[in-house]
Formats: C-alpha cells, sequence, structure tokens
C-alpha cells in the first residue's frame, strides 16, 4: 500500500498533528484508515492515546477499551450525571489524573460502534480533570471508522432510557460532539479492491443506493463457486453442508475460501463439523496467560484444536518476518503435540508457526521522558491461528479474502452486509448462500443523513487548514502569554486569608493585597497590549512560524514576564504557610496553597523554555506537559514533620517568635490528649498566635489575645504565663 503519494493522508495528518480540529477519519472498507492510524501514531508529536469500544479492536490499534481506561461501568450515561460518586473503583488514579490531564489528542478507533452516551460520558471526565468549559476538556478527538459498517449496540431497555437525550444511539447523537467544531476527511483510494464493478457496488451498498442491476449481479453469485464454473448439487459421496436449500460442495471451497457468517454459534458449528470429518488426529493446545488479560479479550482461542487437513486464519502479523500476516488463510499439514505446519492457500509456502504473543497494556508517563506509553500489564501466548471454514462477520472487520461464502441472509444489523462484502477483493471471489433482497442490505437512514451531510462538507476541508494551523498556534501562544489561571488561583489564596484568617496573618495579607494591584497592572495589563501585537504580527506575517521579528517579541515578553513573576509571587508564594484549627478552612486553603503554587510553577517552567530555545507549537505542548508533571505534588499529603513544619513557621512573618510557637503548640497537642479534646478546644490558633507574638506577662494581657476567654484563663491561664515567662528568660533580647 503506497500511501506516502496519498494527500488525503498527508491532509489527515496535519489536520491532526497542526491543528486543534477534532477529526472523523472515515472511508470505504480497505482505504488504510488502519494503516493511517499505525503511522499517527509513529510519527505525531502530540501525547495520545488510543482507545476503541472492545477488547479485539482495542489489540488491533495497538490500544486499550475504552471502559478500561475511562473506568466506566457498563451501564448508560444519562448526560449531566456526577461523576462524584462515593464508589472507590471508578475513581483515578494520580497516574490516570496525570495522563489525562496532560493529553493533547484522544484516537477512538471503530468510532462506528461506539455510543452517542459513551462519547458523552468521556466528555464528562475530561471536563473533570481538563477544561470544564471546553467540550471533552479542550482535548483533541481523532475519530476512526465507517458508519457503513458495524453499528453500536444498544439494547431496548437501554435505548427507553437514553431516547430521552438523544436522537440517534450512533455517536453523532452526542451531544458534546455536537458543540464541538471537527472536521470530516474521506480516504478515498481503495487499495483492497481493484475490480472497478466490484467496487461500484460496494458504494452503492454503502450509501444505501443499491440499484436492481447491481443486486442482479451480486445475486448471480448464489452458488457459484469461486474456483469452479458450477456448482455440484448432487454429489452423494461428498461431504456437503446444507444451507437455505442447496448444497456446496466441500471439496470446492476448501482451497483459501471461508464463510462469513451472521452469528458465532453458526460459525463455531460449521468448523467443527468440518473438523470431524477429518480422520486425522485432533491436537489441542492451551493458551499461556500471564498477569492481567481480561478473557473477554482474549485474541485466540484460549483451547486451540487442531488436525491435520483443518482449514485455518493467522491472527496476527509475523513477529520474526513476513511469512504470514493477520487474515492470512492456510492449510495444516502437520501437527503433533509440539509441532505445527501450515501452507499459506495463496503463495503454497509452508511455515512453521510458533507461539506469538498479544499483550494487554494500559497506559502510564515515563519517569525519565514524561511521555505517555503503554506498560504491559498481561499476556496472552498462543498460536496465531484459529479454524477458519468460517467466523463471524464481526471478526472479519479489517480482514482481505480472495474468496468467501457470505452467509447473510440472517443478517440482523445495519452495516453487516456491506462489512462481509467489502472483506472480499473481487466479485468473482464472492459466493452466496441465497439470494439477497434489497431490504436485507440495512442501511439506517439517520447514518444516510448524516454522512451524507458530512461528506458535503468535507469537500471544503482543505481550503481551511491553513486557517485552522494558525488558529491553532494563536491559540498555543495567547495561552502562553495568558495570567487568568495563575491570577485565579492567586485571588483564591487572597480571599481565603481576607475571610477567614484575617486576624492570624495580617502582615501576610497585606502583602497579597500589594501584590494583587501589581499583579493587575504589570501583568494582566501587559499581557492584554501584548496580545494585540503579537496577534497582529501572526495574522500579517507569511510565514509566522519563521518570521523574526515576531520571534523577537515572544522572546522579550517572555522575559519580562518571567522577571516580573519572579519579583512579584515568587517570594510571596514561598512566605505562605498558612494553618487553622478549623479542618474544613485548612483542608480548603492547603488545596488553593497548592494550586497557586502548581499554577506558577507551570508558567515559570514554560517562560523559562521560550526564553532559552523560542516559541513552536510541538515544543510548547511538551514542555506544558512535563511542567504539568514536574509540579505536580502528591495528592496525598503526609503530616508534616517537626522539622519541616519548623522551617516553614519560620518563613511566616506573622509568626515573630517561631520557637516559642513550637513550644506552645506541643504543650497543647499535650493537654488535647489528655483532656480528650480538640486542640482548638484547648487554644485557638488566633490565640495561639497572638499569645506568640505580643508575649502577654499577666492575666489580664491574657484576656485581651483574640479567641481568649475568662474560661481559658482559669483552666489554662497560669500555664501558658509559664511557658511564655521561661521564653523570655531564656531570650532576654525579646523583654
Amino acid at each position: 500500500m503506497d500511501i506516502e503519494k496519498d494527500k488525503i493522508f498527508e491532509l489527515a495528518e496535519r489536520y491532526v498533528n497542526c491543528t486543534g480540529r477534532s477529526v472523523f477519519l472515515t472511508g470505504k472498507a480497505g482505504t488504510g484508515k488502519t494503516t493511517f492510524l499505525r503511522r499517527l501514531k509513529e510519527r505525531s508529536p502530540k501525547r495520545m492515546v488510543v482507545v476503541a469500544p472492545t477488547g479485539v479492536a482495542a489489540i488491533n490499534a495497538g490500544g486499550v477499551t475504552i471502559h478500561s481506561f475511562f473506568q466506566f461501568p457498563l451501564a448508560p450515561y444519562i448526560p449531566n450525571t456526577s461523576f462524584r460518586g462515593s464508589d472507590e473503583k471508578y475513581r483515578f488514579s494520580k497516574e490516570k489524573k496525570n495522563i489525562i490531564r496532560t493529553l493533547d489528542l484522544l484516537v477512538i478507533d471503530e468510532i462506528s460502534m461506539v455510543r452517542a452516551d459513551l462519547l458523552d460520558q468521556i466528555d464528562a471526565v475530561l471536563r473533570l480533570h481538563k477544561d470544564k468549559n471546553r467540550p471533552f476538556g479542550g482535548v483533541q478527538l481523532l475519530m476512526i471508522g465507517d458508519l457503513s459498517q458495524l453499528a453500536p449496540v444498544v439494547k431496548e431497555s437501554e435505548w427507553a432510557m437514553l431516547r430521552e437525550y438523544y436522537d440517534t444511539p450512533y455517536f453523532f447523537g452526542s451531544l458534546a460532539l455536537q458543540q464541538t467544531q471537527h472536521v470530516t476527511i474521506e480516504l478515498s483510494h481503495v487499495y483492497r479492491q481493484t475490480d472497478h464493478t466490484f467496487i461500484n457496488i460496494l458504494n452503492e451498498v454503502r450509501e444505501n443506493r443499491l440499484t436492481a442491476e447491481s443486486l442482479e449481479l451480486l445475486n448471480a453469485r448464489v452458488g457459484v463457486s469461486p474456483k469452479l464454473s458450477k456448482l455440484s448439487e448432487n454429489s452423494e459421496n461428498s461431504e456437503c453442508s446444507e444451507n437455505s436449500g442447496f448444497k456446496i460442495q466441500n471439496s470446492e471451497l476448501s482451497d483459501g475460501t471461508i464463510r462469513l457468517t451472521t452469528h458465532n454459534v453458526t460459525a463455531n458449528r460449521y468448523n467443527e463439523e468440518r473438523m470431524d470429518a477429518l480422520k486425522s488426529t485432533r491436537f489441542s493446545f492451551k493458551a499461556t496467560v500471564t498477569g492481567n488479560f481480561p478473557e473477554t479479550s482474549y485474541p485466540a482461542e484460549e483451547t486451540l484444536a487442531l488436525k491435520k487437513g483443518c482449514q485455518v486464519m493467522f491472527l496476527k502479523n509475523d513477529s520474526q518476518g513476513s511469512r504470514y500476516y493477520n487474515g492470512k488463510l492456510g492449510e495444516v499439514t502437520f501437527v503433533d503435540g509440539s509441532k505445527i505446519c501450515v501452507r499459506g492457500l495463496e503463495d503454497n509456502t509452508e511455515v512453521e508457526v510458533e507461539p506469538e504473543v498479544w499483550t494487554n497494556a494500559h497506559y502510564v508517563i515515563d519517569k525519565e521522558s514524561k511521555e505517555i506509553r503503554e506498560e504491559i500489564e498481561g499476556e496472552f501466548r498462543q498460536y496465531p491461528l484459529r479454524l477458519a471454514w468460517a467466523i463471524t462477520i464481526h471478526k472479519s472487520q479489517g480482514l482481505t479474502f480472495e474468496r468467501a461464502v457470505l452467509d447473510v441472509n440472517a443478517a440482523f444489523a445495519a452495516g453487516q452486509v456491506y462489512v462481509a462484502l467489502s472483506r472480499l477483493r473481487s466479485l468473482e471471489g464472492l459466493v452466496l448462500t441465497a439470494p439477497l433482497s434489497a431490504s436485507a442490505v440495512l442501511t439506517d437512514t439517520a447514518v444516510s443523513n448524516y454522512m451524507n451531510m458530512e461528506l458535503e462538507q468535507a469537500r471544503h476541508t482543505a481550503d481551511s487548514l491553513s486557517t485552522l494551523q494558525r488558529d491553532y498556534y494563536l491559540y498555543q501562544l495567547t495561552e502562553l502569554f495568558t495570567f487568568k489561571e495563575l491570577e485565579w488561583d492567586f485571588h483564591r489564596v487572597l480571599r481565603l486569608i481576607d475571610e477567614h484568617l484575617y486576624k492570624v496573618y495580617p502582615l501576610l495579607l497585606k502583602m497579597y493585597k500589594q501584590a494583587d494591584e501589581q499583579f493587575a497592572q504589570e501583568l494582566t495589563a501587559v499581557s492584554v497590549t501584548f496580545y494585540r501585537q503579537y496577534a497582529a504580527l501572526v495574522m500579517q506575517s507569511e510565514d509566522y512560524t519563521t518570521d523574526k521579528l515576531l520571534a523577537e517579541r515572544i522572546h522579550k515578553a517572555a522575559v519580562y514576564f518571567a522577571d516580573h513573576l519572579d519579583t512579584l509571587l515568587k517570594p510571596l508564594i514561598e512566605r505562605t504557610r498558612l494553618d487553622s484549627d478549623n479542618k474544613e478552612i485548612k483542608e480548603r486553603i492547603t488545596e488553593a496553597v497548592y494550586a497557586l503554587q502548581q499554577s506558577f510553577a507551570q508558567k515559570r517552567h514554560l517562560l523559562a523554555r521560550v526564553i532559552a530555545r523560542g516559541f513552536s507549537v510541538t515544543s510548547y505542548l511538551k514542555d506544558k506537559a512535563v511542567g504539568l508533571l514536574n509540579a505536580e505534588q502528591p495528592a496525598k499529603r503526609e503530616r508534616k514533620s517537626k522539622a519541616t513544619e519548623k522551617i516553614e513557621v519560620d518563613r511566616n512573618s506573622d509568626i515573630k517568635h517561631p520557637k516559642l510557637f513550637h513550644e506552645l503548640r506541643a504543650w497543647r497537642a499535650a493537654r488535647a490528649e489528655e483532656l480528650g479534646r480538640p486542640v482548638y478546644g484547648i487554644l485557638t490558633q488566633k490565640a495561639l498566635i497572638g499569645i506568640v507574638n505580643e508575649l502577654p506577662m499577666s492575666g489580664k494581657e491574657l484576656l485581651r489575645m483574640p479567641g481568649f476567654g475568662k474560661k481559658s484563663l482559669e483552666m489554662f491561664g497560669k500555664e501558658i504565663l509559664a511557658i511564655v515567662q521561661e521564653y523570655i528568660e531564656d531570650n532576654p533580647t525579646f523583654s
């Protein structure tokens, strides 16, 4: 398959890699969608995760299932329901949160099988951990698939719940997707088929416009051998398979011909009948499964049973070379308890088959490179073979056959007939077990209407690429020089101090208010002015990525903002060590300060990288992810050690006598434990800091401390005054 010269491939790749616009990549069967995904994974600069709706599809795509990655339950999703439930197993680990927070691109393969509510469920999670105000949290989607193929599964009971929210169960019914600007790109060159008559028939089936002439051509293949010119109907001595009132001689269909059925039970029964008819010895091979590998995702039979003479299909590309590929048909020429030899039915080449390994992986962040990578958590080791006189249409998706018998008169879902037909290279390789009726070629009208609209828009896709590339560059540049998130986190800490801790930390509050005024003047206002400058340069430049004047302005701005952040916020953040006796307030303060520290570290990291090597979208995306991870601290904070606590108190400008502070806190903790009270029931934080700063010498002076009343004086006054007196005697310079 020569895709290097395919301009549509190049266009799709540039949309994914060089813009932020979500993409629906579609195309007829055999146009190279799987090849595109494989190449994208090798070449894209973006941090991506690949998911698919089923285990087999996920393994074929080199990704994971949607449900396993997002830890979704199997129940339908009702829009706008909460994710903050009490069930622990749906809460993400720190690793998973970091993967989502740094994600640029989410690839969803086999999108035709993804339901609308599942896509909205993905949107809800991404908003929760990324940008809550943007569809899918601002993550770019690449949706790959052909809506003319297998449809999403939705039970009647589930649809009874969902129809109140959705017009259709297909992915394009997603409420979030309808809020998302996306482009549709259709891969048009068919690599699988070269028979133009057959290609035209497939297009008619796919687009729900099958003509009487084409239907007649298809039905002319009923019972016709793909290799011989006539069907032997009355061979009493031959091994025969009866279906729908006629017989196909097995010897005619054994050489490279496979039967595609609609149901597993039919395919399995047919394979067992053919196997039982062989007089050779039966051998079984048990798969070896290690680690975590869900049974529902097994890519081959757990117990493979074979005989000499079996028709088989390879289930994996050869890991040792190119002797076989996924979907290649063959015949077992030798088998015993430890050896299997298979002859390819197309090339007549015999190979000794060795067990292959499939892996079940999950995504992690590499500690060294900070890149998202797959980490193997389970392996499935088995011979890459399955009996292949028959397989289901579902399992045939993505495969190619020279010859096949199609048992599709029991088709029950939209797209099944099209998938089955499109597995073949030519009309001459087709055998139908029964005539097709026009009604059997099921195509959902909702799909037809949607695709007609999307493909009309797709004709103009190339025209918007340069504009979207420029917009994407400008968006990332604006994100770098915008301080809204940092300002919001700063104001959050300021509000908490002003509302709850103003008496305890008056000096720190004063410093925050002064910094607030400077923030508005030196950062926010300047960033707005600078936006007008660089936006004009980007829009006017013929090549903004290499424009020297723009690069110079970006560098100078990065230096300016980095210097002002260091002067204005860095010392203030380092001095911000807050505490409260109120558990709820303390938790809010801890989270707010943590968020401010992260925002500052991230912005400062990005500016430093731009100062060092200039700005490019590719570098910025990587630096942004690395900066987020480097700024990340453990979500579960351990109780601080006394040494750490002392350092933090010493840095706090509102604590005048840190040593006395520690002594009084230790006394308070001991008395609280002795009396079975909370520490604030002995001495409030406000009273504690007041005593430490004012050094009262009498009961009258103690009563002036905030939060210290007569009852406290009666119970603890003498002890507190004794501790203060001892401190003053040991430190006479403070008296």
